[in-house]
C-alpha cells in the first residue's frame, strides 16, 4: 500500500505550474505541492508563506526552505529518505536548496517544476547529486 503522502501527492499530478500557488488541479509550484500535502494531512498550514520571487535563493543565499523544514518537519539524513519524505535540492553547490519534491519510492518523486505540470519522475543520478536535505512529516501535530 502506498504511503499516505504518496496517495495525496498523486492527486496533484497534472496540476499546472504556477509560481507561489498551491491549488490542486489549478496551479502550484514545488513548495505549493508540499503545502497541499500538509493541508490534506493536518489541516491549516503551520505558518504563512511570505511572497517570494523566482530568484529568491540566489538573492538571499539563506537556506530558507531547510529552515522551514526544520520548524515543521523531522530532518533525516538526506540519503536515507523513504517513500513519503520531502526532498530538497540545490541547483548549484554554492546556492541554497530551492526545489522540493516528495519521494514516492527510493527511486522516484513527485514535484512541480517551472514550465511543466506536476509529474512523477525517476530519482536518477542527476537528482541525487543535487539532493541537499530530507525531511519526514510528523505522525501528528499538537
Amino acid at each position: 500500500m502506498p504511503h499516505p503522502n504518496t496517495l495525496i501527492a498523486r492527486q496533484w499530478l497534472g496540476t499546472p505550474y504556477q509560481h507561489q500557488a498551491s491549488l490542486k488541479g489549478l496551479g502550484c509550484d514545488c513548495l505549493g505541492l508540499i503545502r497541499g500535502v500538509w493541508r490534506e494531512r493536518f489541516g491549516a498550514e503551520p505558518e504563512a508563506v511570505p511572497a517570494y520571487s523566482p530568484d529568491w535563493a540566489e538573492a538571499g543565499l539563506e537556506e530558507t526552505l531547510a529552515h522551514a523544514g526544520r520548524r515543521h518537519l523531522i530532518e533525516i539524513p538526506s540519503l536515507v529518505f523513504e517513500e513519503g519524505d520531502v526532498l530538497l535540492f540545490r541547483w548549484k553547490p554554492h546556492l541554497p536548496a530551492k526545489h522540493a519534491g516528495l519521494a514516492t519510492s527510493r527511486t522516484s518523486m513527485i514535484h512541480a517544476q517551472e514550465s511543466a505540470a506536476v509529474c512523477e519522475v525517476p530519482l536518477n543520478k542527476w537528482w541525487l547529486a543535487r539532493l541537499a536535505f530530507a525531511f519526514r512529516f510528523p505522525e501528528s501535530i499538537a
